[in-house]
């Protein structure tokens, strides 16, 4: 079994559970919102499990790169 880091979204602290746009996608989707942050969440660092929830993405400015952005 693969031991993940727990998910959190770096610019408020929150975890997929605690934020209604991955609660309800997983739900659309038939799994967690973990589950859910884990395979479509393009800023997640799979290292560490820090992402960036959509309100927190826009108030950092929408970072990107040409290799594409992950949380740090």
């Amino acid at each position: 079994m693969i031991d993940f880091p727990p998910l959190v979204c770096v610019g408020c602290g929150r975890r997929p559970n605690e934020l209604d746009e991955y609660v309800d996608a997983a739900r659309a989707h038939g799994c967690s919102p973990d589950a859910y942050v884990r395979s479509e969440e393009g800023t997640l660092n799979q290292a560490n499990g820090h992402f960036l929830c959509t309100t927190c993405y826009i108030e950092a400015g929408m970072p990107s790169s040409p290799q594409g952005w992950i949380a740090p």
